[in-house]
């Protein structure tokens, strides 16, 4: 019998409070299924909206906390082909990643190609897939702004980059001035604060281009803002809701300037398409780490059983992600 340390909850609520550091069996090794040890798993917003009951799906309880990481592989099943012992693969989002082991079957498993880190390949199935979807379906042409609120988020830091790659520009939007000179370094072409009024400096940040694209994860005003500054015909795409702030509804702007609103969710982008395509995605994605066109700070690491300080850590203003290691065993 195998045996996992997992961070589990029983009912709905704030994490620190309902989440428990246990003991758990894991399933007996089949001659289909594989043995994998936790890497490192990452804290995501989308993490809390689970364990809190509010997110748009929600696991059956009990459940074992977390959506993304990477493990390895410690052993396979007689049957098994398509991995080997200590490659890299994703962790399944299914079986809850805030674990130290777990037994799963074999055929569904994600690999990380070789030359790509821990911290990269455990962040690399939720937001660089968010922010590569969201610009390479928008239809955008070579030259072309692209506009973001939370720009110092995770996504954000990812839509930089590959903006950067593809040839478009970026306005990134931030609360803070400490944020202007990493995103910048990034390759950021102009990082604003909120309420600079920069909604009213659109056609001189953009030489009279204007702005094709806002990608909102906030809501609120700072959504109303980013419809103010679109241009004619500009689509605005909301993957996110910092704010619990409502936004009003922008009669003027959808009549006059003809502005769209549309929402992206990656769970939903996943479950339509299939696995070849979402292959050859993941394939750009691991070329885009491997070339250093696209990397990811680390905020923090901490132990599983140190989770009550992750969170506290999670919810600090910082740039970067905060990491779970798996405890000595």
């Amino acid at each position: 019998m195998i045996y996992s340390k997992a961070l589990t909850y029983r009912e709905f609520g704030e994490p620190a409070e309902v989440l428990e550091f246990d003991n758990i069996s894991c399933a007996v090794l089949k001659p289909e299924t594989v043995h994998l040890q936790l890497l490192a798993a990452v804290i995501q917003p989308s993490d809390r909206g689970m364990i809190q009951g509010s997110y748009g799906k929600l696991k059956s309880l009990p459940a074992v906390a977390g959506r993304e990481a990477v493990a390895r592989v410690v052993a396979v099943g007689d049957a098994v082909e398509n991995v080997k012992p200590g490659e890299w693969v994703r962790f399944p989002e299914q079986e809850g990643t805030w674990q130290t082991n777990c037994v799963v079957a074999a055929k569904d498993l994600w690999k990380i190609p070789e030359g790509i880190s821990i911290e990269m390949a455990a962040m690399a199935f939720i937001n660089p897939p968010t922010a590569w979807r969201i610009l390479r379906d928008a239809n955008l042409q070579e030259g072309d702004w692209v506009l973001q609120n939370a720009a110092n988020s995770a996504v954000g830091q990812f839509v930089i980059q590959m903006a950067h790659s593809l040839g478009f520009k970026t306005i990134n939007v931030v609360r803070k001035e400490d944020y202007i000179a990493p995103l910048k370094a990034l390759g950021a072409d102009h990082v604003l604060l909120e309420d600079s009024g920069y909604e009213k400096q659109i056609a001189d940040l953009t030489n009279g281009a204007g702005v094709r694209l806002a990608l909102n994860s906030i809501g609120g005003s700072s959504a109303l803002r980013q419809i103010k500054a679109l241009g004619f015909g500009g689509r605005q795409v909301t993957f996110g809701a910092m704010s619990a702030e409502a936004i009003r509804f922008p009669t003027r702007q959808l009549i006059f300037n003809q502005v769209k609103l549309s929402g992206f969710w990656l769970d939903n982008w996943y479950r339509q398409n299939s696995r070849d395509r979402v292959q050859i995605m993941m394939d750009r994605i691991f070329a885009l780490m491997k070339e250093g066109n696209i990397k990811a700070p680390v905020a923090g690491t901490f132990l599983l059983s140190q989770y009550k300080d992750a969170l506290i850590a999670d919810q600090q203003p910082k740039l970067g992600k905060i990491l779970l290691v798996p405890d000595s065993e």
